[in-house]
């Protein structure tokens, strides 16, 4: 009954959350200067007349007040209907979906090599509080903690494309190649650089929480009375304060979805990726509301589960969670 109560409130907080975000969503794209129909037309300009641009704007539907387009479109979505996406001619959702089966390969590679080196480094750090590793560790995430993605991006793709031609400069596969004929190394090769970028970034607050907690957790009662029976170095780390340490991190990671999202955005831009990031930005600065406003919703969504799996994962795993509702029952 618990659970049912905790999985109700999210959803309810989920709809309060999607409702925010399109509404703010749409009323910002609606301000914008970008003008849908000439994005649309692009630089053939001279050869569209004022009948063909009002044909084209009532064929999309963009020669309607804004509050009735918003009461159509969110009565089509009501119906499954996520409407056509201006720029590539297709259904919103086939358009997410293909792109996302891109993005989410990046993004997980990143996310795993993300935790795995950060938890990793926080956990070396605090072993060693106070010597030369500690501070150099430290060093490193303090600086990747205050670099932007796109910096990363371009400093990687310079020092490994242009000056030492290892990698390709984008794209997820060589381009003009068929489909049938990209091989899974291809596709490995291609994605390495963004994924590398997207996880140097998220390794820093990974690294800097891991130690912190690490370092709490050592100067427990607990640690010190495994000390005094003899334990030391990684034996009394896996055994005492492996699962207390990671726990946090867990956490952290799993509520990371955001940053994760976020960076995906730039990474792929940087490394024209063909991801929901890159589809982003061009519906953005092409006023494709339709496309716009699915990807919205399912970053929106897929920063919620996030967020979500987080909070289910510490309620799942901490004994203090556990007793607190326990004690709540009685």
């Amino acid at each position: 009954m618990d659970m049912l109560q905790w999985a109700g409130k999210k959803l309810l907080h989920l709809a309060m959350l999607l409702a925010a975000a399109i509404i703010i969503t749409y009323t910002l794209v609606n301000l914008s200067p970008i003008d849908p129909v000439q994005s649309y037309i692009g630089a053939d300009t001279m050869r569209v007349g004022p009948e063909q641009r009002e044909a084209i704007a009532a064929y999309w539907g963009l020669d309607k007040p804004p509050l009735e387009r918003f009461g159509k479109w969110a009565g089509a979505l009501m119906q499954g209907d996520f409407g056509t996406s201006m720029i590539y001619r297709d259904k919103v959702d086939h358009v997410i979906a293909d792109r996302f089966a891109n993005s989410i390969t990046l993004m997980a590679l990143a996310w795993v090599m993300s935790g795995l080196i950060g938890f990793a480094a926080g956990s070396l750090a605090a072993m060693n509080k106070g010597r030369w590793l500690d501070r150099f560790i430290t060093g490193v995430c303090y600086t990747l903690a205050s670099a932007p993605t796109f910096w990363v991006g371009l400093l990687l793709l310079m020092i490994f494309s242009v000056w030492l031609g290892w990698f390709p400069i984008g794209l997820a596969v060589p381009a003009g190649m068929l489909s049938a004929d990209v091989t899974l190394w291809d596709k490995l090769y291609h994605i390495f650089l963004p994924a590398i970028t997207l996880s140097i970034v998220g390794i820093a607050p990974i690294a800097l929480h891991s130690r912190q907690k690490l370092l709490d957790v050592l100067a427990s009662d607990y640690i010190l009375f495994a000390r005094a029976r003899g334990e030391r170095g990684f034996h009394l780390f896996a055994r005492q304060a492996l699962r207390n340490a990671a726990l946090p991190a867990i956490t952290l990671q799993f509520a990371s979805f955001g940053e994760l999202f976020g960076g995906a955005v730039l990474a792929e831009q940087i490394f024209s990726y063909p991801g929901l990031g890159q589809a982003t930005i061009e519906s953005a600065l092409r006023g494709d509301i339709p496309l716009l406003m699915g990807l919205v919703l399912f970053s929106t969504i897929f920063v919620f589960v996030g967020n979500a799996l987080a909070d289910a994962i510490n309620r799942a795993v901490d004994p203090r969670m556990r007793r607190k509702r326990e004690g709540a029952r009685q």
